[in-house]
């Protein structure tokens, strides 16, 4: 008999080691005690001693390690012995185990892994974030998940929630996003979250109004949004006056004169005029409005430059990401990270350069809740031409920077070589200088072995941007 734990108990990684250790010795799953099971409170047997270094690689099924992390999440205490059963079963012989759906060991699995999954759902449902005063804006939710799932989902907010500085307290556990890293640390309770924020007023109000009397289901509402996590919705003061008042208002609406249907797309029609009439602030109010292009229709906004209206120093990359789209702000996601990484390096202040895109809206394509990348062609550079060439006029930049050839394109020309030419200091018609560098995505798609070399060309060419060295001997005019 031996006994072993796992810590923590939700870690795929702690029980795939102990569950090694275990099988490397052959130890049957009836005479492993998992520390923490239910069944076996008493401390019975040998420690489990660790696996050894070269031990012997052992292949199961993507659907084992799949639904083993959703039932590690799970409360039950049993769960490590269950999992260790399974994998026992599958090592000996039971290669397609998992396919026989009546089996007692699998149908206790599933039934856990159902119940993490759906606690992960109702997480990403009903966090409610709460802004906090602390010098720069930061916001923080408070959830009482039912299980360990807050390591599982907390990837989840932080794609989603990319460009905020955010953080999750449960009473088990709290993660933080700084912006680039996720770091976990202990618990708290309801008192370290704020109750309410300014900005949940203007929440109820919107609410109230999209709230619709003529589809309330109380039976399917409570199930889909239980009683439980109403005291963490803001929302949720309402829905007894809701209600209540769900019956009239619903023969106001059947009494009211009938009204013809609007447009819920507003039409096409022409950009409005580049002529600076205001700065910045007033282009990038005309450009949310622009319909020189389709890509307006399925992205979320407009993604305008960022950065001081008089910087010395621009940066063109291509189009907004999934991260920049949901958040409006460029350089926000993955790219933008690693772009931060590469200044630090080079010595840029990221604060006091501006950063735009030479296409302001995401064009991306849709595989399931997954948006992929899409690279814009050259009608849509074109149609966003108008609005590069108002941020280059107001903000007069000294050196302007093109992170990879689309961006080059826009500024240079279609005729840019932009793996000749990469690296090379040119000179505008208006006589700024500029340079076309790779763009810090192309960086991340590159195979691991060849990630690092790839930032290195990245970081040079912005350090040769950050100390103005090598200027040009032979002057290249192009126009912008």
């Amino acid at each position: 008999m031996y006994r072993t734990q796992v810590e923590p108990g939700w870690s795929l990684d702690a029980w795939r080691g102990r569950a090694r250790a275990a099988l490397a010795i052959g130890v049957a799953p009836e005479d492993l005690q998992w520390d923490g099971d239910a069944q076996q409170g008493l401390a019975l047997g040998a420690p489990l001693p660790d696996a050894p270094e070269a031990g012997a690689q052992l292949l199961v099924p993507a659907r084992f390690m799949d639904l083993a992390s959703a039932v590690l999440c799970h409360r039950d205490t049993g769960r490590h012995g269950l999992l260790y059963r399974l994998l026992w079963r599958i090592v000996k012989g039971e290669r397609r185990l998992l396919d026989r759906a009546t089996d007692p060991d699998v149908v206790a699995a599933s039934t856990l892994a159902a119940a993490v999954r759906r606690d992960s759902h109702k997480m990403k449902a009903f966090v409610r974030f709460r802004q906090i005063e602390e010098g720069e804006e930061a916001y923080v939710a408070w959830f009482e998940p039912d299980h360990w799932i807050l390591d599982r989902v907390a990837p989840f907010f932080a794609k989603r929630f990319a460009g905020m500085r955010w953080a999750i307290l449960t009473p088990y556990r709290s993660v933080r996003w700084d912006g680039a890293v996720l770091t976990f640390g202990p618990g708290g309770v309801r008192a370290d979250a704020p109750a309410d924020d300014a900005r949940e007023d203007l929440w109820r109000t919107y609410y109230a109004n999209i709230f619709n009397p003529a589809r309330l289901n109380p039976t399917m509402m409570r199930q889909e949004m239980p009683q439980k996590y109403w005291k963490g919705l803001p929302e949720a003061a309402l829905l007894p006056s809701l209600m209540r008042e769900a019956g009239s208002r619903v023969r106001d609406m059947a009494e009211r004169e009938a009204q013809a249907p609007r447009r819920k797309i507003p039409a096409r029609h022409t950009a409005p005029s580049p002529v600076d009439t205001g700065g910045l602030v007033a282009a990038r109010a005309q450009a949310a409005d622009c319909r020189r292009c389709p890509l307006w229709e399925p992205a979320t906004q407009t993604v305008w430059g960022e950065g001081p209206e008089d910087a010395r120093l621009m940066f063109i990359g291509e189009q907004p990401g999934d991260a920049e789209d949901l958040t409006g702000r460029p350089f926000v996601g993955p790219a933008g990270a690693l772009l931060d990484r590469a200044f630090a390096d080079a010595g840029i202040d990221r604060a006091a350069a501006y950063l735009t895109n030479a296409v302001k809206h995401f064009r991306f394509e849709q595989r399931g809740k997954v948006r992929l990348h899409k690279r814009p062609d050259s009608g849509h550079v074109r149609a966003c031409h108008t609005w590069l060439q108002r941020e280059l006029a107001t903000v007069r930049p000294d050196t302007v920077v093109c992170l990879g050839a689309t961006a080059a394109s826009a500024v240079f020309g279609t005729g840019f070589k932009h793996t000749q030419e990469r690296g090379r200091w040119h000179t505008l018609g208006n006589g700024v200088r500029a340079m076309a560098t790779v763009h810090p995505a192309w960086v991340l798609r590159q195979p691991a072995a060849a990630r690092e070399s790839a930032y290195r060309v990245l970081v040079a060419d912005l350090a040769a941007v950050s100390s103005g060295v090598n200027e040009p001997t032979r002057v290249n005019v192009r126009s912008q």
